[in-house]
This record gives C-alpha cells, sequence and structure tokens, in this order.
C-alpha cells in the first residue's frame, strides 16, 4: 500500500516515528512522510522517505489558513493515491482525518495527548470535540497512549470501544536508551534536575522553575535544567526572554535543543516533567529506560511513566510547592536508593513500554486494512 504519515512536524516524524517508517518500508509498503517543511524534512529524504509538505500550524486559529491546510492535506492523498494515512498530533489527526473521509481513504489516528484545547476550556474546545465526534467514527482503528483518554473518547461517542486500543505510548528503543553505570560525578550533594520538553507553559515549566527557585535558596549545589525548544508556534509558548532572565537570575541552565538525549540524560541525577496532560511522556520514557528515577504530574498520561515511590514521585498538577517535595524528597535519597529506583524504572519500561511492541501492532494494523481492501477488489 502507499501509507501517509502525518504531523504538525516534521522534527516529530524523524525524532520519533522514523523506526515506524523504516519498518513499514521493510514490510513492502511505501512510505510518504507529510507534515510542514522545516530543517527536518531534509533528514527525512536523505534517510530514504518520499516527504511532501503540508502546512499545519501547531498553535494557528485562523479560518482561512486551517480551512487552506485540509484542503492541502486532501489534494495531497488525491494526487498521490495514498491507501492508509497514519496520524499523530491532534490538528496532524483532525486535518488528516477530514480530508480521508472526503476521499474514503483509510485512516488510523493516535491520540498521544488532546493538546491545550482541553487544557484550558473555550469555544475551541467545542469545536475540537465536534470534530472528532465527526471524523473518528469513521476510523479503521484509534491508537491511544492512555487510558484516560480513551476512555473519555470512548465515553462522549467519538470512537467506538472495538475500534479503540491503548497503545504503549510510542515506545522506547531499548537498544539505544540503555542504563549507563550510575553517574560518580553527579553527586548526592549536587544533584541535576532535567526537563526536556517544548518549553509551553503547559508543560509545568512555570511550577519547575518557582520549585527549583525555593531548592536553591536552600541548597545552592542543586542544579536544574531546561533542554527542548523555546519561541515555538503555540499560545502556551515560553519566549526566549522570558529563558534567559531564568538564567541570568542563576535558577536555570538552559541546554538548547538536540536530536540526541542521551548525553545530557547520562550527566542528570533526575529527569523533571510536571506537564498539565499528556499521551504518555518519551522524554520520561527514554530517562527511565537509561536508569534515571524520574518526577512528573499525577495528570492522565504523565502517570503511566512512573510506579509512584518506586521509579520515581508523582506530584500534584499545578504544585509549585508540591513539586518542590518531591524534589526534597529526592535529594534526601541516598547513592544506593537513587541507583535503585532507576534500576526499577528500567524494568518497568521493559515490561511495559518496549518500542517493538508499538511497530508490530502498527504493521499488523497495515495488514489488516491491506487484506479488507483486498476482500473488497476481490468482491
Amino acid at each position: 500500500m502507499r501509507i501517509a504519515v502525518v504531523s504538525n512536524t516534521s522534527w516529530y516524524l524523524f525524532n520519533f516515528r522514523s523506526n515506524l517508517m523504516r519498518a513499514l518500508q521493510a514490510d513492502g509498503h511505501t512510505v510518504i512522510a507529510v507534515a510542514p517543511r522545516d530543517i527536518y524534512s531534509d533528514r527525512l529524504e536523505a534517510a530514504g522517505f518520499i516527504f511532501e509538505d503540508v502546512p499545519i500550524s501547531g498553535g494557528g486559529t485562523n479560518p482561512f489558513f486551517e480551512l487552506r491546510s485540509v484542503f492541502m492535506m486532501w489534494r495531497l492523498l488525491r494526487d498521490q493515491s495514498i491507501d492508509l494515512v497514519l496520524s499523530y498530533t491532534p490538528k496532524g489527526n483532525l486535518y488528516a482525518a477530514l480530508a480521508c473521509m472526503m476521499l474514503g481513504v483509510s485512516f488510523v489516528p493516535n491520540v498521544s495527548g488532546l493538546g491545550r484545547a482541553f487544557i484550558r476550556q473555550s469555544f475551541i474546545t467545542r469545536l475540537v470535540r465536534f470534530l472528532y465526534r465527526l471524523t473518528f467514527r469513521h476510523a479503521d482503528h484509534v491508537f491511544f497512549q492512555n487510558l484516560d483518554d480513551m476512555k473519555m473518547f470512548v465515553s462522549k461517542g467519538f470512537v467506538s470501544l472495538e475500534r479503540s486500543e491503548r497503545l504503549p505510548g510510542s515506545g522506547v528503543d531499548l537498544s539505544r536508551f540503555t542504563p549507563l553505570l550510575f553517574n560518580s560525578f553527579v553527586t548526592i550533594e549536587a544533584p541535576v534536575f532535567l526537563l526536556v520538553a517544548r518549553l509551553l507553559w503547559d508543560k509545568g515549566i512555570g511550577e519547575y522553575v518557582q520549585a527549583a527557585r525555593k531548592m536553591r535558596q536552600l541548597n545552592p549545589n542543586v542544579r536544574f535544567q531546561l533542554l527542548g525548544f523555546v519561541d515555538v508556534a503555540n499560545p502556551s509558548a515560553i519566549s526566549r526572554a522570558q529563558v534567559e532572565s531564568w538564567v541570568a537570575e542563576g535558577i536555570i541552565e538552559y541546554l538548547g535543543v538536540t536530536d540526541d538525549v542521551r548525553p545530557f540524560l547520562a550527566q542528570a541525577s533526575c529527569v523533571v516533567l510536571p506537564s498539565y496532560r499528556e499521551g504518555v511522556p518519551r522524554s520520561l520514557l527514554e530517562a527511565a529506560a537509561m536508569a534515571l528515577p524520574v518526577i512528573t504530574t499525577d495528570a492522565p498520561g504523565c502517570r503511566d511513566a512512573v510506579v509512584d515511590g518506586e521509579t520515581g514521585f508523582l506530584c500534584r498538577v499545578k504544585d509549585a510547592q508540591d513539586l518542590f517535595d518531591k524534589l526534597d524528597c529526592f535529594v534526601s535519597l541516598s547513592h544506593k536508593q537513587r541507583q535503585t529506583m532507576g534500576q526499577l524504572g528500567r524494568a518497568f519500561v521493559e515490561k511495559n513500554f518496549n518500542e517493538q511492541f508499538v511497530l508490530q501492532r502498527y504493521l499488523e494494523t497495515a495488514r489488516f486494512v491491506a487484506d479488507k481492501k483486498q476482500s473488497v477488489v476481490s468482491n
């Protein structure tokens, strides 16, 4: 089949779905990567994938631009004779679904989080829910990354239970993210906390900074780092000027962006993500796979990535004081306790989040759609 893999950034496809696209190619399919063109589009093409540019604005709400994006998606799927669409990110899912419905193309969206519209209730929330209800009932199958989102979609009538399935996030490549010897140079007296994410307020960056400010007043040796894109196209984006002010204040170390997070994880003591809502945060799974303890919120998706008190700690959402308390709990742990927590995290990821399972389910789903199409042709 000709399969389009759709997202709202080429960066996402390159960093999170390259292994899937290779697996689909190895299974005999032609794969077309569909996303807005950015610096990662060339890397997708260099990796051997066909790339097609469709503008999908991450945070845009201009009706003309959004309708134009849907039309361009429709035209691309028609011109490329696409048989199946695998889509990701809220807009990637909805715009691809609308185009597929108009063309009668099979589509399998992946709900990797509900996006800002479900965090802050508004007219956009009502519109997005209407579009989910309109489109997802026509999906061949819908993958969810956590049970909270799946239960909500089923209860709201967006999709039937029979066509719904929870996958373990996007999975982790356990051969790339492997435990290191415990960081002897990251001392008990000077732990390093690392937050890896797009720099959005909804990721809990503000709470992280508040907790870091209080912690450093009590223990100036403790370090707090941020790694990820700044000034992203999103209403919740944190400005570069704001990040620079935190750096100037001496609270935060900003590490920039990277295509390979492993060297940064290797120098951290614990990975933190106080997000308000996620699919399942890949940054936490990759950290745990490298035997690092994690601290995150007791929120949909986030709680799936940690066993509270065993592989890390859960804190309350939007609660900087509770986050500080959990950071303090970690600081008080002995070298051996941190090491044990990291080892339990690795075992947890091996058992529940192996990428090979995710790839296998996608291959099985693609074969099912291909067989269904062949049956229709034969009849």
